[in-house]
């Protein structure tokens, strides 16, 4: 995750002493506790439907398997689906995450957070929970799969603000739904939203299948330019909200561009604060429990088995390098080709996703195709790197 209000932060404070990112004790857990969803999302990564999933996870192993993380050092649970609402015993689990000290959210389509439901997830005492909207009104919809999805989910974002509870957006962006952006953020100050996440396409699931709907890079670059000069004019504006990005960590690269422009002064402090945030962390810092149990790099690999946690433990699953894909992810640096192994930036966004050069070139080491950056951006040629649109007219571009 590239916390873009961190970073805007440290610009806008050059006094202070930056924050250090660190390496933590455990990796941060996103688990699907079950598959089943009331929604067929066209960008699910699970290939969910409304309809129950054989052989997962009792509350006994889920209760062993949770031991475990604690005892590993496992500072955060993201607990997922699916839609992980439908889970019978999900506040039961839960309760048990947050007494074991856990920071435990909660990842849901927000369609079934309800004011019959909504007392039960205040009681938990969950530290965030994220609810997904690929747009506005009928946009959201035609995503989702379901007339009055949109009107569903934006009541259970506020019912949770209603009831103190961190709530955020989280938004996947594909060139179908990317002119909802704008309309989305301002949404964020209507409903007075603590968090907006966005999402960009990773190939995985029906995000594979629908891959050809993945934003131009043009789209993605406004898209940034965008999102970098909303979460400046928060910061400045003394506001709290937190604007990140996932799942494309030449966002990083791309911010330093963006600052060099805007705040010379400020480049060097910002690019150290970016090398010590490393990008990608599949399979190191990231991890994924599915709701069978098997463990996987991080949630775009589900394809892909590193073990099962009814047969070893999460712990001794995670150390094992005799996986070669682990082994690659964990190595540093990452050994990566094409544009990715020769970008002058290879230091911080650490080769970027894995997942969309596996899907397009069977080769999880190819360059990523998902770099919206052209060759000047990452010192490839001797072409001034192109400023970002937002630092050129000093307002966003138009998505």
């Amino acid at each position: 995750m590239f916390r873009i209000s961190k970073f805007m932060r440290e610009i806008a404070s050059p006094g202070a002493a930056p924050a250090r990112e660190g390496t933590p004790p455990g990796p941060v857990v996103i688990w699907n506790l079950i598959r089943r969803c009331n929604l067929t999302c066209r960008h699910c990564y699970s290939i969910s439907a409304d309809t129950d999933f054989p052989d997962e996870l009792s509350a006994r192993e889920v209760a062993t398997v949770m031991d475990d993380l604690k005892a590993f050092g496992v500072p955060v649970l993201i607990l997922s689906g699916g839609e992980p609402l439908l889970r019978p015993d999900i506040f039961e689990i839960s309760s048990r995450a947050k007494d074991m000290g856990f920071y435990v959210g909660l990842s849901s389509n927000g369609t079934l957070i309800t004011p019959d439901m909504i007392g039960a997830i205040a009681d938990v005492g969950y530290d965030y929970v994220g609810i997904s909207l690929d747009g506005i009104g009928a946009t959201h919809d035609r995503f989702r799969r379901k007339e009055g999805a949109y009107d569903a989910s934006l009541a259970g974002i506020r019912l949770c603000r209603e009831a103190g509870i961190k709530v955020g957006i989280r938004f996947t962006m594909t060139k179908d739904n990317a002119t909802d952006l704008p309309r989305l953020l301002a949404l964020m100050d209507e409903e007075d939203i603590d968090k907006f996440y966005l999402s960009h396409l990773n190939y995985a699931g029906r995000g594979n299948r629908n891959r050809g709907d993945d934003a131009f890079f043009e789209t993605t670059r406004q898209a940034m330019d965008l999102l970098f000069e909303t979460a400046w004019r928060d910061v400045e504006s003394g506001g709290g909200k937190e604007f990140v990005t996932g799942n494309n960590d030449a966002d990083g690269v791309y911010l330093l561009h963006w600052a060099r422009e805007r705040f010379p002064e400020a480049e060097k402090r910002l690019h150290d604060g970016l090398i010590r945030w490393g990008g990608n962390s599949s399979g190191v810092n990231v991890a994924n429990i599915d709701n069978q149990g098997h463990v996987h790099p991080d949630t775009f690999w589900w394809h892909y088995d590193l073990g099962s946690v009814r047969e070893r433990p999460f712990s001794e699953i995670w150390q094992d390098v005799s996986d070669p894909i682990m082994a690659g992810l964990k190595r540093r640096p990452r050994q990566i080709g094409g544009r990715c192994g020769q970008c002058g930036y290879f230091a911080i966004c650490n080769g970027n996703t894995r997942i969309r050069a596996l899907q397009t070139t069977d080769d999880p080491w190819a360059e990523d195709p998902g770099c919206y950056l052209n060759d000047g951006e990452i010192g490839l040629t001797e072409t001034p790197a192109q400023a970002p649109a937002s630092a050129k007219t000093g307002h966003a571009a138009a998505i």
